[in-house]
C-alpha cells in the first residue's frame, strides 16, 4: 500500500510508506513490518498517547512485534517528510506547520488496519485528532508514567524535543496536557521501571476485547 499526502511546498510534501501492503512499494525506515493476519478482539489500530518521555516509540515497536502488527512512529515519519528533526521543524517552519502535517499524516493512518501507531506528545491534545483516531475505529492507550520519572528521563536526554525548555515549563505543559490524555480508550498506569516488553504485555492484556472507536 502506498499512502501519499501532498501539500505543495513550502508547506510539506509528506509521504508515508508501509511495507507489505499492496499500495505501498518500499518500506519506510520508520516503519516496522507486521503480519496482516494478527488481531485482538474487535481492535483495529492501536494509538499510543502520552507525554514526551513516556516511551511510546520503544513500547510501540515491542507491542507491534508481540502482536505481529505494523508499527508506525508518527513523529519519525514527519521528520522524514520534512527532511529535518522535529526541533528544527519547529524552529524554521513553526509549530503550526508541524501540527498541520501531523493531522494530515494521522488522517492517513486511520485508513489502515491492525497497526500500532506511536503519536507525538501533543497530537492527542487536539480534539480533532482524537476524533480522527476514534471515529476510524482506533483504540487509544495512554501510557501514564509518574512525573518524577518523566522529568528525569527528559533532563537526561531531551535532544530533538522542542517543547522541553526546562523542568518547570515542562511540568506546566504536562499539567495542561494530562486532562487530554485522560480521553484515551484505556489508561495504563506505570511506575516507570517496566521494560518496553513488560509494558507491551500489559497493553495486550488491557486491550483484548475492548470495544474500539471509543
Amino acid at each position: 500500500v502506498r499512502i501519499v499526502a501532498k501539500v505543495n511546498p513550502p508547506t510539506l510534501h509528506c509521504e508515508l510508506r508501509i511495507a507489505k501492503c499492496e499500495l505501498f512499494r518500499s518500506p519506510c525506515p520508520r516503519v516496522v513490518e507486521g503480519s496482516e493476519t494478527a488481531t485482538i478482539g474487535r481492535m483495529h489500530n492501536i494509538y499510543l498517547v502520552g507525554f514526551m518521555g513516556a516511551g511510546k516509540s520503544s513500547v510501540g515497536r515491542e507491542l507491534a512485534r508481540q502482536m505481529e502488527r505494523t508499527f508506525i512512529d508518527l513523529d519519525g515519519c514527519l521528520e522524514d517528510s520534512f527532511g529535518m528533526p522535529i526541533d528544527e521543524v519547529f524552529r524554521t517552519r513553526g509549530e503550526g506547520a508541524f501540527r498541520q502535517a501531523e493531522r494530515s499524516t494521522l488522517e492517513r493512518t486511520a485508513g489502515l488496519h491492525k497497526a500500532v501507531i506511536a503519536t507525538g506528545g501533543g497530537a492527542f491534545c487536539d480534539p480533532a485528532n482524537r476524533d480522527i483516531i476514534h471515529s476510524g475505529g482506533g483504540c487509544s492507550v495512554f501510557l501514564k508514567v509518574p512525573w518524577s520519572v518523566l522529568v528525569g528521563r527528559l533532563e537526561a536526554d531531551h535532544r530533538g524535543r522542542p517543547k522541553f525548555t526546562g523542568p518547570v515549563a515542562a511540568k506546566h505543559l504536562y499539567d495542561t496536557r494530562e486532562p487530554h490524555y485522560e480521553h484515551a480508550t484505556c489508561t495504563v498506569v506505570l511506575t516507570g521501571s517496566e521494560s518496553p516488553g513488560n509494558v507491551a504485555e500489559i497493553i495486550v492484556d488491557r486491550v483484548a476485547g475492548v470495544p474500539c472507536g471509543t
